[in-house]
């Protein structure tokens, strides 16, 4: 896209794409890490996610809090060390995977987190719409219909698109604001619980197995998961000084902040109110029903924003990853693709389906694993990364020709190729959803909800067994003067 300068991709709009940021224009600061990823988690479904772990997992009280404390600290502490990488290559994740799967090799999972991308956006939409219909409801007693499921869903894309096009400092900016605020209102939600619960039937309830609570984490962490190719997307303004403990630190700590309380709220609502856990058609409508109007609308409301947030930061990703997959477009043009992609599939879930729960944790659970594969090659590559003089090549991140540095074997490192598509054959086979029952979905890891897990460890073993890829050094691809480079990440 070219050279551009500070004063360009730091403005109002932020302008720059795919390529690698100059070391002149690492400005940004690890504490801003944390606001990103407390905005993150500013989803109301993850009450309807605590409440299932009462309902459908029969989970008590501390064991809702062991699920939550340990599936924040798994899937937001793999999002936080690969981060890590955003500071070494200053580029997307999306971006940063070429250097491990070859610059061909690379559109093969950037095409399965692409598609992984809409599902997700598609089920923030249809919440946030869900949202607006519910305040509306309780403030003018207004039904939902089919003209105004259409509106409510139109406006809630627009403004994800709008904010997500302005770039990382609106969206830094965004996010401080929204986290004080939700904050603010989780505190009085929280107080009123507090206050108005049967607490002594909470703390009665008996544990469930531990079968429930390793599959309760798999749920959990499946959000946190999809976060981890985005991670490094939001570090890559980072200085190569910025410490990576505290890099992992902000990520952890931000997102646990919101998550903990959040799963833990809706597990205690579910004691008084088990159909909490079974919206099936609109997760949203239960707030109104626990809490009082006065606090249930500011609250639906500072979610609402939440929601356009954690929709504007899965936008702002997935245009990186639209771009590294070839399309032609500048970044925020870009984002217009998972908009109107977002917008049709949240008319068929609002208008069509009915069972919204229920292909949510369908979504989650195939999310996981699609990209666990990919976390479990792209671990290793860092891991051998880290010994490198020069970690990543910019100019060869750019370069999709022969002379790249990652071009491997015709574009392909078929090594990372193979790891990929044995970890996520495996993953599938050990998933079982609503439609689909793999054949090994019955073992012990297939019933306790570890596929995930299970495919990160596959795709890790294989990859890190296999002989490392040798990358093209030659003098077009190796930073010498025949061409101007830039290498980034450097010791």
């Amino acid at each position: 896209m070219g050279t551009m300068s500070a004063h360009e991709t730091e403005g109002a709009v932020e302008t720059r794409g795919i390529e690698p940021v100059p070391d002149n224009e690492r400005q940004g600061r690890v504490r801003e890490l944390f606001p990103t990823w407390v905005a993150a988690n500013i989803s109301v479904l993850l009450l309807t996610m605590g409440a299932s772990l009462v309902v459908n997992n029969a989970l008590n009280f501390w064991q809702v809090l062991l699920v939550a404390v340990v599936a924040a600290a798994v899937a937001f502490g793999m999002v936080g060390v690969l981060s890590v990488s955003g500071k070494w290559g200053g580029a997307p994740g999306a971006m940063l995977s070429r250097a491990a799967f070859g610059v061909r090799g690379n559109y093969f999972p950037g095409a399965i987190l692409w598609v992984a991308r809409f599902g997700w956006e598609t089920i923030n939409a249809v919440t946030g719409a869900y949202a607006v219909l519910t305040v509306m409801r309780l403030l003018f007693g207004v039904e939902s219909n089919n003209v105004l499921v259409v509106i409510t869903l139109l406006a809630f894309v627009a403004v994800t698109f709008l904010v997500s096009g302005m770039g990382r400092k609106a969206l830094n900016v965004c996010n401080k604001y929204s986290t004080y605020l939700f904050g603010l209102f989780s505190i009085m939600v929280l107080v009123y619980l507090v206050a108005t619960m049967d607490w002594e039937a909470v703390f009665a309830k008996k544990a469930g197995t531990t079968a429930m609570v390793i599959a309760g984490i798999g749920t959990i962490a499946a959000g946190g998961i999809s976060w981890v190719p985005t991670g490094p997307d939001f570090a890559r303004y980072l200085p190569h000084s910025a410490s990576g403990k505290k890099i992992v630190g902000a990520t952890v700590s931000g997102a646990a902040l919101v998550l903990l309380p959040m799963v833990l709220m809706g597990g205690v609502m579910a004691v008084s109110n088990p159909k909490l856990a079974g919206q099936n058609t609109d997760p949203m409508s239960f707030l109104g029903n626990i809490l009082p109007t006065w606090l249930a609308v500011p609250y639906l409301i500072t979610a609402l924003v939440g929601m356009v947030l954690i929709n504007s930061l899965s936008m702002y990703s997935a245009g990186f990853t639209a771009q590294t997959m070839g399309v032609k477009l500048p970044r925020a043009m870009a984002v217009s693709i998972n908009a109107v992609i977002s917008l049709i599939g949240g008319l068929f879930m609002m208008l069509v389906a009915k069972d919204f729960i229920g292909q949510f944790i369908a979504f989650l659970t195939l999310l996981a694993v699609s990209f666990s594969a990919w976390i479990g090659v792209y671990a290793v590559d860092m891991a051998r990364r880290r010994r490198m003089a020069v970690r990543y090549d910019a100019a060869s991140l750019m370069d999709t020709g022969r002379t790249s540095r990652y071009w491997y074997a015709g574009g392909y490192c078929w090594q990372a190729m193979t790891a990929w598509a044995v970890a996520l054959a495996a993953g599938i086979c050990f998933t079982k959803v609503q439609w689909f029952t793999g054949p090994l979905s019955t073992t012990w890891i297939g019933e306790n909800g570890l596929g995930w897990a299970a495919t990160i460890v596959i795709a890790a073993a294989v990859f890190a067994a296999l002989p490392t890829a040798k990358e093209n050094v030659t003098p077009a691809a190796s930073g010498e003067p025949t061409a101007p480079r830039q290498p980034v990440g450097a010791r």
